[in-house]
């Protein structure tokens, strides 16, 4: 059992940055390809980022392609999510989420999740 843990979540002004991390517990993290994704209340919850087991692969949404970016460090069991330029559509609650698989770019796939983190963006 995986357990994540987020945080770096906050208010900001339209155009600022924000870098989200999530902590696994295990130790075998680089075993697990990882994501970050966003729900807003009323909306389902919709994928944000995706990296790869070793980092090398990546995937974003098209909305913050160029804005965000996904990483992780594995010998610390962390993924990140660097955000820059926000925008009031990015206001959400961001999961962080581990898959089994190499890759994955569905929910549906991700067998771990954090507790969330409020980003809230205001213009």
């Amino acid at each position: 059992q995986v357990q994540l843990v987020e945080s770096g979540g906050g208010l900001v002004q339209v155009g600022d940055s924000l870098r989200l991390s999530c902590v696994a517990s295990e130790r075998t993290f680089n075993r697990y390809g990882a994501g970050w994704f966003r729900q807003v209340p009323g909306k389902e919850r919709e994928f944000v980022a995706a990296i790869s087991r070793s980092g090398g692969i990546t995937s974003y949404e098209d909305s913050v392609k160029g804005r965000f970016t996904i990483s992780r460090d594995n010998a610390e069991n962390t993924l990140y999510l660097q955000m820059n330029s926000l925008k009031p559509e990015d206001t959400a609650v961001y999961y962080c989420a581990a898959t089994r698989t190499s890759f994955a770019a569905i929910s549906s796939l991700y067998d771990y999740w954090g507790q969330g983190t409020q980003v809230t963006v205001s213009s």
